[in-house]
């Protein structure tokens, strides 16, 4: 067992504990990877504040990147020191989901509380996510790396395990977003943000960003965003069709409130699709009228993880990045310590940050 320094859970909602705990080598088919950076997602701090339940004690984290440092038996394709984007898709590669090319669906499950880390007297902690990487190492199956270019600033790879694939993921794959479509994205945020990249690079017409302030809507801009609409303003969606003299092609909910998808549907023009990215908490509910749907053949998309398959997307986003044509960098708010992350996540919980990055 090798000890290492980790943010602990101890207790929804409260303060993480920054302090020592056990990580076992890597067993079949699993790397150890030594972590330069991790970024903080909401959906951590979902977690952590209980929203979607779990085991406790845990260790979230799960946008991160960093070096190998040891390889398990069986494992392919990787070697000590390189340089990897660490998920938390990991796929089993054999079920009906995996099989069908849809690895964020992967209907293996996977037991965290049975995973490499342990508290120092050998007591369960949790493996969040299948990543932990609120940690100085993690342990994680093949499947969740993806080899990235080793002259590759590990603060911006990080970014590019949840946020940034989640966000262009969910126009390119989910929505199938075709040149010269309009496109409304609920939420300027950090997934937000990339969604709009997302659609600027798919040849969007117009990119209609809805937030709460004009400083979210002046981000969204920067990123590739059209046109802004206050969500404050009394029915926004009248103003979002005026911006596009129609309704929209694809509407992108990334924020996790029930309230947005209420009102989704009526930014859609006929056939137009939303797409589901944010996730509210457990038992929040949306209500919309079915008829509506059918007699405008609109419809309405989940999407996880942007359904990407990560080694074919990750590579050609870090290519659209090289070129300058994916904002990354533009993206960090805030660099902190792992003792620093309590203050790293209320400053992401306030809202101004697009994403805070914890580094090693």
């Amino acid at each position: 067992m090798r000890k290492i320094r980790a943010a602990v859970c101890h207790q929804f909602g409260a303060p993480l504990a920054i302090e020592d705990v056990a990580l076992r080598a890597p067993e079949l088919g699993e790397v150890e990877v030594a972590l330069d950076a991790v970024a903080i997602c909401h959906s951590d701090i979902s977690f952590a504040e209980g929203a979607w339940g779990g085991s406790l004690p845990a260790v979230y984290g799960h946008e991160a990147a960093g070096r190998i440092a040891a390889t398990g038996p069986g494992v392919e394709g990787f070697s000590p020191g390189d340089s990897v984007v660490v998920t938390l898709i990991r796929a089993c590669g054999n079920c009906p989901s995996c099989g069908g090319g849809r690895p964020t669906g992967c209907e293996t499950p996977y037991d965290g509380d049975a995973g490499p880390l342990s508290l120092p007297d050998g007591g369960m902690l949790h493996q969040a996510m299948a990543c932990g990487a609120f940690a100085e190492r993690v342990v994680v199956d093949q499947s969740q790396i993806v080899q990235i270019p080793n002259d590759m600033a590990m603060d911006a790879a990080s970014l590019l395990a949840c946020g940034v694939i989640t966000g262009v993921g969910a126009v390119v794959n989910a929505a199938g977003l075709r040149a010269g479509q309009d496109v409304v994205v609920i939420g300027a945020g950090g997934v937000g943000l990339n969604a709009i990249q997302g659609a600027r690079i798919a040849g969007a017409r117009r990119i209609v960003a809805v937030d709460m302030t004009e400083e979210k809507l002046s981000d969204a801009r920067r990123f590739g965003a059209t046109d802004g609409v206050l969500a404050t303003d009394e029915k926004p969606w009248r103003a979002a069709k005026v911006a596009m003299g129609r309704g929209a092609d694809a509407v992108l909910v990334t924020v996790g409130a029930a309230g947005a998808y209420d009102t989704a549907p009526r930014y859609l023009a006929g056939g137009g699709r939303v797409i589901m990215v944010g996730m509210p908490a457990t038992g929040a509910v949306s209500g919309y009228e079915a008829a509506n749907f059918a007699a405008t053949g609109q419809s309405m998309v989940g999407s996880k993880m942007g359904d990407v398959v990560i080694r074919r997307d990750i590579p050609w986003m870090i290519d659209l990045y090289r070129q300058g044509r994916l904002q990354l960098d533009e993206l960090i708010s805030n660099r902190w310590n792992l003792e620093q992350i309590n203050d790293a996540i209320a400053d992401t919980k306030a809202g101004g940050a697009r994403r805070n990055v914890i580094i090693f």
